[in-house]
């Protein structure tokens, strides 16, 4: 099994950005959000370790965090949600090329 270790960097990134919202403004709702989005993140790349094709845990997740980080940033000009909706815009566009990419043939 080979373990999707993208996935699960970007899942320690979006749980790492919840704990610095926490510990820098000390706002529960980034830390709470953060360990939600970060651990179905993580979950996502488990299944994905599991089956190349599962992605939509992954895809949901990031792409929901890309659109809600990306207006947060719009608004706030803060490095943080920047950080967080560039890593999930890039996340959603690798797991779109992973759907479109053709099976393997036995």
């Amino acid at each position: 099994m080979e373990y999707d270790w993208l996935g699960f960097g970007y899942a320690a990134l979006v749980a790492a950005g919840g704990v610095v919202g926490y510990a820098k403004a000390g706002s529960v709702p980034s830390l709470a959000a953060g360990l939600l989005f970060g651990g179905l993140a993580g979950l996502g790349a488990y299944q994905q370790s599991k089956d190349p094709k599962n992605v939509w845990l992954s895809l949901v997740a990031s792409g929901t965090l890309s659109a809600v980080m990306g207006m947060r940033f719009y608004n706030s000009r803060k490095a943080m949600p920047g950080i967080i909706a560039g890593a999930s815009l890039l996340m959603v566009g690798r797991l779109g090329l992973q759907i479109m990419e053709k099976p393997l043939k036995p």
